[in-house]
């Protein structure tokens, strides 16, 4: 791959994000970097949106996104060949600073390989380290300049363990802030007479095969128990969505189901509730005061490779930072019957209770008022810009 490297202005950054979600979220902050250094050169590995921002994409990452010990192996060589390849830009091209975003398994290497070349790394969307494998914290301290927190209680996680950190909020209000829905779309599907509940099985293909199954066996028995409810299945891309449909076997076309790709947060707005995959569209669900259950699924080698590391019984993320269980929750670990069942009993009092669904959205919206504010992307742009040294004084008046 060195034949592609290219030479890179001195005021620059070098991106790496391997998930969609990532993607998203950095694209917000290079168009706060842009709002605060116009002139900034950035470039990387990630994806559709983050080259809509105007980044050069070396290569698209979330293609290979993946979730799981086990699953990540058959990768490996592409992901050290790409490794390889952003150590020959940090060579040739000598980047200002290198961000990293989530991904945590790849990018340990690439903040690595940025420390050996002497460029400063900032860490943002950090892996959830007080959740599980906090040992990691160690390889934090030796390749990280600087972690840019989202959540309110992991500054001073960090800070007791040695880092420097800086508390930016989450950019995922700043995506719902920024968001704008389509109204007529909205109107024209509430104007179903029942409830409606709105399905999220996942923006990567693992998510997709492993949890859409299990969705759609509780689809089928919920809507033996309320043949009115109407199930809107929101998928992350066209291919997804046509695997998605394809599962349907021929007694599912009576189901009250329709499927849509590009229309998460409009079918979130239009729905009573959700059944959703465990992630951090749950921020979503939060602050648009949505009613959801929460489901996740691990394989067996997976599970067994990460129980021990595991310091947290909660996967959703309203959850953790309330520090009780507001929207309930159930990971299916190898089979995935028994939690069906429970997803479905939990899915069954949403729709049976109003009193229910009035009190969770009540919880999330309270919990929303507390830390659901846009800002994240400037204010880790303003981070980044002043460490390296990049702000002017205009620049640093528009960031306040």
């Amino acid at each position: 791959m060195s034949e592609f490297v290219e030479a890179v202005k001195m005021d620059s950054l070098f991106f790496s994000v391997g998930e969609p979600s990532g993607d998203l979220h950095a694209a917000n902050l290079i168009g706060g970097l842009r709002r605060l250094c116009g002139n900034l050169e950035m470039r990387g590995f990630g994806g559709q949106r983050m080259r809509q921002a105007g980044c050069h994409i070396d290569f698209d990452m979330t293609s290979l996104a993946v979730v799981g010990v086990v699953e990540v192996l058959p990768k490996l060589k592409q992901f050290f060949q790409l490794a390889d390849y952003a150590s020959e830009v940090f060579s040739a091209a000598k980047p200002s600073g290198v961000v990293v975003v989530d991904f945590p398994g790849f990018n340990w290497h690439i903040a690595k390989r940025a420390k050996q070349a002497g460029i400063p790394v900032f860490y943002y969307l950090p892996p959830q380290m007080w959740a599980w494998g906090g040992w990691r914290v160690a390889k934090m301290r030796r390749y990280v300049d600087r972690v840019l927190c989202n959540l309110p209680f992991e500054p001073d996680w960090y800070a007791q363990r040695g880092m420097t950190v800086d508390y930016v909020g989450h950019p995922f209000f700043d995506e719902i802030s920024n968001r704008s829905l389509d109204q007529r779309f909205i109107v024209q599907w509430r104007q179903y007479d029942g409830l409606q509940v709105v399905v999220l099985p996942g923006s990567r293909w693992g998510e997709v095969h492993s949890i859409w199954p299990m969705q759609l066996a509780a689809i089928r028995e919920l809507a033996s128990r309320h043949p009115s409810v109407r199930f809107l299945v929101a998928a992350h891309r066209d291919q997804a969505c046509l695997w998605c449909q394809r599962q349907l076997s021929p007694s599912d076309r009576k189901l009250n189901i329709e499927f849509f790709v590009g229309r998460t947060s409009e079918l979130i707005e239009v729905a009573n509730c959700s059944l959703m995959k465990s992630g951090s569209t749950s921020l979503e669900m939060m602050a648009r005061g949505k009613p959801s259950v929460v489901l996740y699924h691990m394989s067996l080698a997976s599970f067994a490779l990460t129980r021990w590391m595991t310091k947290t019984k909660s996967i959703t993320l309203p959850n953790l930072i309330a520090g009780e269980t507001i929207i309930p929750e159930y990971l299916a670990v190898g089979t995935t019957r028994r939690t069906t069942q429970q997803v479905v009993e939990a899915m069954d009092r949403l729709l049976s209770d109003p009193d229910a669904r009035a009190s969770q959205k009540f919880k999330l919206l309270s919990l929303a008022s507390k830390c659901a504010q846009p800002g994240a992307s400037l204010n880790a742009a303003a981070v980044i810009a002043e460490h390296l040294g990049l702000q002017t004084s205009t620049h640093r008046a528009l960031a306040a």
